[in-house]
């Protein structure tokens, strides 16, 4: 059912992006569980299903029976996003579900004036939420391209495998053209190591790699191959509540945690040099 009108006091909530443009990374499980978990600490969160496959909607229990309004209608209807979120069955988490029609919206898109400030245009207004995650579709899209332009920050899922560097540095150009173009506040919140085998060298070596080049832009949790993660999605739950003692649920508690005290210390950062430019 539609989510009930809130009662507290509205507030900028964080807006990030899980995106990739290679496909097969753990974008939808980490847009999925990371929601979950951030809701699991306290946080309120929406997650936005970008995707038109709509396995982030599937995944949190929604029957495409019970959808009254999507991401579609968020896009080309002007539907509010408060009216288009579902509550699921996680306490504190909602979601606007995907949508079939996505799947033409590329061609929709081309005509409309200002299509690649759609999203951001419908996420101005004050929303009740600490944080809005936007499961992106698995390419450069226009899909992707109003979720890089609405966004604060992108957290990237990187699988650990023999290409990984070679797709992440495609999404940095990707990132530095939408930042010199659409959205010059634009950052890398983080990159997930995602798929991690412990008993394989070949995890041991892209991590290695990666820390190398990106340095603390890389979390410290990584997320595990995890059986129970897979199965989840098949009962329409985040792994966290089909399986909270499983490794790779374990694993996005920790993640979302770690999200948060990066916040913190980014906030503390930048208040702290506020602080030292109006003494100056």
């Amino acid at each position: 059912m539609l989510t009930s009108p809130q009662t507290h006091v509205k507030q900028r909530a964080r807006l990030l992006a899980i995106a990739n443009q290679k496909g097969g990374v753990g974008k939808t499980t980490t847009a999925v569980n990371l929601a979950t978990a951030l809701a699991a600490v306290g946080q309120r969160v929406l997650m936005i299903d970008l995707d038109p496959q709509g396995n982030a909607t599937t995944g949190l229990g929604i029957r495409r029976a019970d959808i009254r309004a999507s991401a579609y209608d968020v896009l080309f209807n002007d539907e509010p996003i408060e009216r288009s979120a579902m509550e699921t069955k996680v306490p504190r988490l909602s979601v606007v579900p995907s949508s079939i029609h996505l799947s033409g919206a590329e061609i929709e898109l081309v005509n409309l004036e200002q299509r690649e400030y759609r999203l951001r245009n419908a996420l101005h207004a004050p929303l009740p939420y600490d944080y809005v995650i936007i499961d992106c579709p698995p390419s450069l899209s226009l899909l992707t391209l109003n979720a890089l332009v609405a966004v604060d920050a992108i957290v990237v899922p990187l699988q650990c495998e023999f290409f990984a560097l070679e797709g992440l540095s495609h999404l940095v150009k990707t990132i530095e053209r939408v930042r010199g173009k659409f959205n010059p506040d634009l950052q890398i919140h983080g990159v997930v190591l995602t798929m991690y085998d412990p008993r394989n060298r070949l995890s041991a070596m892209v991590e290695a790699d990666v820390r190398n080049h990106f340095g603390d832009q890389v979390y410290q949790t990584v997320i595990p191959r995890n059986v129970r993660l897979s199965e989840a999605p098949s009962h329409g739950l985040p792994a966290i509540i089909y399986d909270m003692k499983c490794a790779g649920a374990q694993a996005y508690i920790r993640l979302a945690k770690e999200i948060i005290k990066r916040e913190r210390a980014q906030q503390k950062a930048q208040e702290q040099k506020s602080g030292e430019q109006e003494a100056a």
